[in-house]
C-alpha cells in the first residue's frame, strides 16, 4: 500500500504540473518536455502557486503541514507562492456540519442542544487535522470547539508509514542519509503528530502553557474539561487579530517593532525558562489583542505540537547562542563537542575556523539583509564535513525557529533577532551558573531537607549498622575465598599426581609391548 501511495504522489505531481518548479533557465528543460509529450492531455489553467496549494491539499494533512511551514519563509519563496500557501494555515476545505454533529453526539452521548446552548455550523477555521466552530455554553461562556476530521487518524498513519519506508530506503542507499538519521526524524514527527489525534493531550498541553504564563504575558485559552473528549476540545474563545494582518495591527495603534521584540523574548522564555514551547507557531496560530486592557499581547492557539528540552539541551543551546553573539567561535566548537553534537575526536581548531567562516558575514545585519538560504547551505556543508549528528529532540525547535524568523520578518523586516535575544540569554545563563543558581537550588532542596531532618539520626544509625553487617559479611566472604583457594590448590596437586601416575603406567605398558 505504501507504493500505491508513492505512485499517487507522483501522479498528483504530474497532474498539477509541478514540474514547472524544477525548470531552470540556465539548463535545457528536458523534464517538462518529456512530461508534456507523454501527458499531452493535461492542462494548467491556474497559476503555479494555486496548483501547488491544491496539490498539497490533495495529498493530505502531512503535506499541508509542510506547506504551512514553507508559507512562513518569504525569504526563500517567490511572493506569489508564499501568499497562496498562507491559505493552508486555516483555510483548508472544511468537512460537513452533519459529520461535526455526529461526532459531538457520539462524544458526549447527548444531543447537540443539550451540550451547547448555541453552536455555529459554519467553521471559523479549518486546518489539516481539525476544524474550529464558535459556540456558547448553557452557563453563558463563549467558547471555541475544536473537532477532529473524521477518518483523519487512518490517513495520517498511512502517510507516516510511507515516510518510514522512504526513510528506510534513504538510510540504506545513502551514507549521507544515515548521518541525517531520517528514521529518527520520522519517529519524532510521528510522535508529535499522534498528539494531534488525541485532543485531550492537546488540552493538557494548552493548560500547561497557560500555567507557565500565569502572568498573562502570553494569553492562552482556558480549557473546559467537562466539554472535552478525545475527538473534541472546548476552550475559551479568544478575541484577536491574526499576526499576519499587519495593516489591521497598525490601524489599531500596535507598535510592530515592539511586538516583534516581545515575540522573540516570549519564545526564548518558553525554550529556556520552561523547557516547554509551542512548536507550531505559524501566523495562523498566533493572534494579537487590539483593544482592551490586554492590547498588544500575543494570543497562542493550537497546541497539538509542543516541544520540550532537557536541562542539558537548554544549557548547551544557551551556551552556543551566547558564544555566537560574542563571536567566541572556539567556545561554540567546544560546546558542540562536549554536548555530543559532533564526534569527540573532532579537531577543535578546524571546527572553529569553519564556524567563523559561516557566522561572520551574518552579524550586525537585520533579517532583511541576511541570506538564510546561503547560510543554511554553508552549515549543511560543514555538518557533512565534520559529521555533525542531527539531534532528534531539537528538530521541533529548529522548525519553530524558522517560523519565528518568518513571523519576525512579517512584523518588522529590520528587526535584529540576535540583539533581541542576547540580553535574555545572558540573564538566563547567569541564573544557571552564578550565585542565583545556588540560591535557587537551595530553595528547591530546603523543603526536602527539612522534611527529612528528624530522620537523620535514625538514618545515620541504620547506616552504621549496615556498615557493621557489611563488614561481617565481607569477613565471612574473605574466609570462604581462603578456603576455596586452599581447596583449589589441593585439587590441582591431586590432578597432577593422577596425571603422573597415568603417564608412568602408560609408559610401562608400552615397554612391555616393545619387549
Amino acid at each position: 500500500m505504501h507504493w500505491f501511495r508513492f505512485f499517487h504522489i507522483i501522479g498528483v505531481f504530474i497532474w498539477y504540473r509541478l514540474d514547472i518548479f524544477f525548470v531552470r533557465e540556465d539548463r535545457p528543460n528536458l523534464l517538462p518536455r518529456l512530461l508534456n509529450l507523454f501527458f499531452f492531455w493535461r492542462s494548467a489553467p491556474q497559476q503555479r502557486a494555486i496548483r501547488l496549494r491544491l496539490a498539497l491539499e490533495t495529498l493530505g494533512p502531512i503535506f499541508v503541514k509542510f506547506g504551512q511551514m514553507l508559507s512562513t519563509r518569504r525569504d526563500l519563496l517567490p511572493p506569489d507562492v508564499a501568499d497562496e500557501l498562507t491559505k493552508l494555515q486555516d483555510q483548508v476545505p472544511p468537512f460537513a456540519f452533519s459529520q461535526v454533529e455526529a461526532i459531538l453526539i457520539q462524544a458526549f452521548n447527548a444531543p447537540l442542544a443539550s451540550t451547547y446552548a448555541e453552536f455555529d455550523p459554519v467553521p471559523v477555521a479549518s486546518a489539516s487535522v481539525a476544524q474550529v466552530h464558535f459556540a456558547s455554553l448553557h452557563s453563558g461562556e463563549q467558547v471555541a470547539v475544536k473537532v477532529l476530521r473524521p477518518g483523519i487518524a487512518a490517513i495520517i498513519h498511512r502517510d507516516i508509514a510511507l515516510l518510514r519506508t522512504i526513510a528506510w530506503w534513504v538510510k540504506k542507499l545513502s551514507s549521507e542519509g544515515r548521518r541525517l538519521k531520517p528514521d529518527e526524524m520520522v519517529e519524532e514527527f510521528a510522535r508529535h503528530t499522534e498528539h494531534e489525534l488525541d485532543l485531550t493531550l492537546e488540552a493538557a498541553q494548552c493548560s500547561q502553557l497557560g500555567r507557565n504564563f500565569s502572568d498573562k504575558r502570553l494569553l492562552v485559552p482556558v480549557v473546559y474539561w467537562d466539554y472535552s473528549r478525545k475527538q473534541v476540545m472546548t476552550m475559551q474563545r479568544m478575541f484577536g487579530t491574526p499576526v499576519r494582518d499587519t495593516y489591521a495591527l497598525k490601524a489599531a495603534g500596535i507598535n510592530l517593532t515592539q511586538l516583534a521584540h516581545e515575540g522573540v523574548e516570549i519564545f526564548f522564555t518558553q525554550v529556556f525558562r520552561d523547557g516547554f514551547f509551542h512548536a507550531d507557531m505559524h501566523p495562523g496560530n498566533i493572534q494579537v489583542v487590539t483593544e482592551g486592557p490586554d492590547k498588544g499581547k500575543f494570543i497562542a492557539l493550537d497546541f497539538g505540537i509542543m516541544g520540550s528540552l532537557s536541562p542539558t539541551d537548554q544549557y548547551y543551546l544557551a551556551r552556543n547562542f551566547l558564544a555566537f553573539f560574542n563571536r567566541d567561535y572556539r567556545d561554540v566548537a567546544v560546546a558542540h563537542i562536549e554536548s555530543g553534537w559532533v564526534p569527540a575526536d573532532t579537531n577543535v581548531e578546524a571546527l572553529e575556523t569553519a564556524i567563523r567562516a559561516i557566522c561572520e558575514p551574518i552579524f550586525e545585519k537585520p533579517l532583511k539583509d541576511i541570506s538564510f538560504g546561503r547560510t543554511l547551505l554553508s552549515l549543511f556543508q560543514m555538518s557533512r564535513r565534520f559529521g555533525v549528528n542531527i539531534q532528534p529532540q531539537l528538530i521541533m525547535l529548529q522548525k519553530t525557529l524558522l517560523n519565528i524568523e518568518g513571523m519576525g520578518r512579517e512584523l518588522d523586516p529590520n528587526i535584529d533577532l540576535w540583539h533581541s535575544a542576547k540580553p535574555f540569554l545572558k540573564r538566563w545563563m547567569s541564573e544557571q551558573i552564578g550565585w542565583r543558581r545556588l540560591i535557587k537550588s537551595a530553595k528547591h532542596e530546603l523543603p526536602y531537607v527539612l522534611a527529612h531532618a528528624a530522620e537523620i539520626p535514625r538514618l545515620f544509625e541504620q547506616y552504621l549498622r549496615n556498615q557493621s553487617e557489611f563488614a561481617k559479611q565481607q569477613s565471612h566472604i574473605d574466609a570462604m575465598l581462603v578456603t576455596q583457594r586452599k581447596q583449589a590448590t589441593w585439587q590441582k596437586g591431586l590432578i597432577t599426581v593422577i596425571v603422573v601416575l597415568v603417564v608412568l603406567q602408560a609408559s610401562s605398558l608400552l615397554l612391555l609391548l616393545l619387549n
